[in-house]
Order: C-alpha cells, then sequence, then structure tokens
C-alpha cells in the first residue's frame, strides 16, 4: 500500500480581512475558548461580549490594518508558504495542509482536505515551539473532536513541544546576526505571556509557582509548563549566542486582565532596562514562528515607543522563522524523524 501520509500544520489564526467585523468574529472565537479564557461559562460570555469585545474590537482592527500585508494576514501569508515550501520537501508521499485554530483554514477543512486524499496516518504540527493548553492543548482537543465523529479515523500523532530543537534555534540565531546581538547593552527573550493558573492547573506534582526559579530548568515534574519551556528556549538561544546570564532577560508579554501572569512582564522590563541607563535593546519573540499582531507591533512599534519615551534609543527585533527556507526543511526533517 502507498497510501500518502497527512501533515496538518496548525497556527492560532488570524482575521479573514482588517475589517471591524473580521475582527470581531475572529476575537469572539478565539476569546470564548474555555481553554484560552478558562473560567466558568456564563462569566467568560459576559466577559467576552459584555466587556472585552465592544472594547477591543475596534483598536485591534486598527492595528491589523497596520499589520496586514499585500497578499494578507502575515501569519497566514507565511502559513500557506511554509505548507507550500514542506510539502515541495517532502514530496508526493506526503499530503501537508495548513490550518488555524481560529477561523479560516479551519482544522476541521484541513482534516477533510487530508482524508479525501485517503491518507494513512496524519502528523498535527502546531506551529508553536512551546506546549499550552490555550495554544497546543486548545488545537489537539479540536483535532480529536472533528475526528470522533469519523467512522474510520487514520492513525494519529500529535506533536507535543519543540521549545529547544536545535535546527529550529540555529535560524533564530541566523536571523539575529545582521544585528550584532554584541552590540546591545541587553537582549530580551520575549514570549507571550499566560495567566499563573492556567500554569497551576497544568502542573500535577505540586511544583508550578512554588519557588522563585522553579521555572528555570526543564525537568520530568515540570516538561508540560509552558514558562519552564520558555526558559528552555532561552537557555539554548542563549548558549549558542554566547552571552552570559546578566545580558538577558526571559520575559513574557500581552497580558489581559488583572489576574497575575507569568514573569516578569516585557513592559516592566523594558522600562527598567531604560532606567538602568541601557541605550540599545534587542528581542527576540521565540514563541512565534511567524511574525504577527504580537511581535511587528506590540514589540516593534509598542514597546519601542516606551522604550525610547524613557531614555532609551533604540529597540530592534530579530524577525521570526516566517518563511526561511531553513524553516521549511526544519519542520519537514522533523516529521520525517519523529512524526
Amino acid at each position: 500500500m502507498n497510501a500518502k501520509k497527512g501533515i496538518l500544520l496548525v497556527n492560532l489564526g488570524t482575521p479573514d480581512a482588517p475589517e471591524r467585523s473580521a475582527v470581531h468574529r475572529y476575537l469572539r472565537q478565539f476569546l470564548l475558548d474555555p481553554r484560552v479564557i478558562d473560567i466558568p461559562w456564563l462569566k467568560r460570555n459576559l466577559l467576552v461580549r459584555g466587556l472585552i469585545l465592544p472594547f477591543r474590537t475596534g483598536n485591534s482592527t486598527k492595528l491589523y490594518q497596520q499589520l496586514w500585508m499585500k497578499e494578507g494576514s502575515p501569519l497566514k501569508v507565511y502559513g500557506e508558504r511554509l505548507a507550500k515550501g514542506v510539502q515541495e520537501v517532502l514530496g508526493n508521499g506526503y499530503a501537508v495542509e495548513l490550518a488555524m485554530r481560529y477561523q479560516q483554514p479551519s482544522i476541521e477543512l484541513a482534516l477533510e482536505r487530508l482524508l479525501v486524499q485517503q491518507v494513512s496516518d496524519i502528523v498535527v504540527f502546531p506551529l508553536f515551539p512551546q506546549y499550552a493548553s490555550a495554544s497546543t492543548g486548545s488545537v489537539h482537543e479540536e483535532v480529536m473532536r472533528v475526528l470522533a465523529k469519523k467512522q474510520a479515523i487514520p492513525g494519529l500523532r500529535f506533536i507535543n513541544s519543540y521549545p529547544d530543537y536545535g535546527p529550529m534555534i540555529d535560524i533564530f540565531v541566523e536571523n539575529s546576526r545582521p544585528f550584532d546581538p554584541g552590540s546591545y547593552d541587553h537582549i530580551l527573550f520575549s514570549y507571550h505571556g499566560l495567566p499563573q493558573r492556567q500554569l497551576r492547573k497544568a502542573d500535577d506534582c505540586n511544583h508550578c509557582l512554588q519557588s522563585p526559579n522553579c521555572c528555570r530548568t526543564l525537568s520530568a515534574k515540570n516538561q508540560f509548563c509552558y514558562a519552564a519551556q520558555c526558559h528552555a528556549t532561552t537557555a539554548a538561544l542563549a548558549k549558542k549566542l554566547g552571552l552570559s546570564g546578566g545580558r538577558y532577560t526571559t520575559c513574557f508579554q500581552s497580558r489581559l486582565g488583572r489576574d497575575p501572569w507569568v514573569q516578569p512582564y516585557t513592559s516592566e522590563v523594558v522600562e527598567e532596562r531604560a532606567k538602568h541607563g541601557d541605550k540599545k535593546i534587542l528581542v527576540f519573540c521565540p514563541a512565534f514562528v511567524a511574525d504577527c499582531l504580537e511581535t511587528t507591533i506590540e514589540v516593534l512599534v509598542e514597546y519601542r515607543e516606551e522604550f525610547l519615551a524613557k531614555g532609551g534609543q533604540q529597540l530592534d527585533l530579530v524577525p521570526s522563522l516566517n518563511d526561511h527556507p531553513r524553516w521549511m526543511q526544519v519542520v519537514a526533517d522533523f516529521i520525517k524523524n519523529r512524526g
């Protein structure tokens, strides 16, 4: 039998257009996911529909209008290029589809496209290097929900995470070389934030947040901890870059609401580095394999403005993996070797 193996590449999602109605649909689907805002159904709906959407949709629409490329949303454009490149590397024995957890192309649509090709197995490859229930966990749950309705279910393999995967780390390092990292006063490794309660929910060993440094070393007890995996990514990057401990900071951005999130917060670190006298900061965002609202706008526009307003002179962002040809090869090799 020469059946193909299916590959499902999944990223978070994006509005279909930089228009208020499309942004509203995207935010509504995203924020009503119980793995994203993990509070009881009624409270979640009241919060999202009554407070967040009415006040956030307009501002988010303006930001997406700044972000939008000629071909469309960067997350989708780079995702489509990645899927095409991985398909070319893997060849005819594989069928590669891109999906978004929220909006289009949906996971259900992408799975149907694979199943119609009579694939024997499906490898689900979330485009999130670090595991979190709100991202990878949600992707896996949606894949299982869709396939549970099928009478014939192909072999299924979930990729959980790859936070310190060497070939991926090498591309981030390569992308930083034109900036000459050694010429900066400080380097930030900024990751998307999560509420601390979500870290605790994923902890079955009474390890989470029990000490100031509980996330600094990845172990069997915290192997599924998002923050610990972020620190593992930082450690791998710092080693490749030859950075000593005082030269860099791991921090977390994009927090929402009043509950405590994973710390330190990037915005506060940026302010502290300016007060410390730093004039040049270089930022990596290794939780994102494609540049998006959280990198291009939040870091390169908003945090840069904050840093300059506090006395800094230069804040630069290392580009993400995007459609780098080596990234396509890395994903294909990872799937062949581990998928």
